[in-house]
């Protein structure tokens, strides 16, 4: 049976070799859980549970595996000492923790204290999965960012679609494989995902989409036909599917 640990700090960044001059190719936010294959004197090669993603993280004191009870669902949830008091930090939306004790506004798991008013337990779904996905407006974009602090186009697609429960690639090149069903731009509605070659919007409506555009610095809201457009012009690529959870 393979043995899992959990990230118990708010993001920890994966490498894709034991080098901090390496690409970061993604990240772990607090509560993600892996599986270690090979251990180095400062790196751990390891495997995400969630996605499969394999690369390196630094060589830290982990936690053993902890199954999660809740989950953040604000953008970032703070982290007091005491409840109510000495902010400790800050964890992301999709952050999952084990609630160890209680009182009548705040959660206690390893790290500290959480207002409840923060979290959802880890079973909860909304009936629209991406309900939340413009409180990244104005997030920096960051190649291979999945927090408050950098997020990049296709983890936050991910990072949505694993608060709900659903699996879900990590890259675009594996998302647009993954889902099915294929829509024609003229059908195109609310939480269809818009696919370019390594880039993925999401759409907020017929007109609007939202994604984390690197030649912008940051997750955008911009009109559809717009953004074709654009992407074709500067970019030179065409979109190469939009699919329909």
């Amino acid at each position: 049976m393979t043995k899992y640990f959990t990230n118990n700090f708010p993001v920890i960044n994966l490498y894709k070799k034991p080098s901090m001059k390496s690409e970061i190719v993604t990240q772990m936010i607090y509560g993600d859980s892996f599986s270690i294959s090979k251990r180095l004197k400062k790196w751990l090669k390891i495997k995400i549970k969630e996605d499969n993603y394999k690369g390196y993280i630094r060589n830290k004191k982990y936690s053993k595996f902890l199954k999660p009870t809740h989950k953040i669902n604000t953008l970032k949830a703070k982290i007091f000492k005491f409840p109510n008091r000495e902010k400790k930090n800050e964890i992301s939306f999709g952050s999952k923790i084990r609630v160890i004790d209680s009182n009548s506004k705040f959660l206690r798991f390893t790290n500290g204290w959480i207002k409840k008013n923060a979290v959802k337990p880890i079973s909860y779904r909304e009936k629209d999965p991406f309900k939340k996905i413009t409180s990244f407006k104005n997030i920096r974009y960051k190649w291979g960012g999945k927090s408050f602090k950098g997020i990049d186009c296709s983890a936050l697609v991910q990072v949505f679609l694993n608060y709900n429960n659903k699996f879900c690639p990590r890259d675009a090149k594996d998302q647009v494989k993954y889902f099915r069903k294929n829509i024609r731009l003229k059908n195109i509605k609310k939480n269809d995902i818009i696919f370019w070659k390594g880039h993925v919007a999401v759409a907020l409506s017929r007109k609007k989409l939202i994604h984390a555009y690197g030649p912008m610095k940051k997750t955008v809201i911009m009109d559809i036909n717009q953004t074709i457009r654009r992407i074709e012009r500067t970019a030179k690529l065409k979109v190469i599917g939009i699919k329909r959870l």
